[in-house]
């Protein structure tokens, strides 16, 4: 048997999360992170994007208005991943969760990538991240990826958004 793999020019397209309370969330993506709200149908739906995209957040109560989180040991989202462009707009958004008073659960290097990992207020896990380019991702002697886990320099990060 053949193995197929997908089209190179697919990608994930958005995320569509529900939520608890559509004010409190739209306090988190759009006052926080910073998207921009592209449509809103009343209390129960909003649409958020980066650039003018129609939607890369879709946030709603329509069955989880008043809700709770999941809890521990059940499945469900892992996390939902926002790509930042470069390492000083990552920078800028660790520096406006700080101001926001938003606790990170974690900061890790990866070699391929420099992340931060968080929550969203319906506990949604988070992660804010941006790829450092191809050609400097770590290889092994085979050439094969190589990423790890090590810890993130914060301050230098914050640095960088200057």
């Amino acid at each position: 048997m053949s193995e197929k793999t997908i089209d190179a020019g697919v990608r994930v397209g958005h995320v569509h999360l529900k939520v608890a309370d559509l004010e409190r969330a739209l306090g988190f993506y759009r006052d926080v992170l910073g998207f921009a709200v592209t449509q809103r149908l009343g209390d129960s739906a909003a649409f958020l994007s980066a650039g003018g995209y129609h939607h890369h957040i879709g946030l709603n109560t329509w069955e989880g208005a008043g809700g709770v989180a999941p809890a521990a040991g059940t499945t469900g989202l892992y996390h939902l991943a926002i790509v930042y462009p470069t390492r000083a707009k990552l920078g800028d958004a660790l520096r406006r969760l700080l101001e926001a008073g938003v606790t990170l659960d974690g900061a890790a290097d990866h070699g391929v990538s420099e992340a931060l990992y968080l929550r969203d207020p319906d506990g949604n896990g988070v992660e804010l991240y941006w790829d450092r380019p191809q050609g400097d991702w770590p290889r092994d002697v085979k050439g094969e990826l190589a990423m790890y886990t090590r810890g993130l320099d914060l301050k230098g990060l914050l640095k960088a958004a200057d």
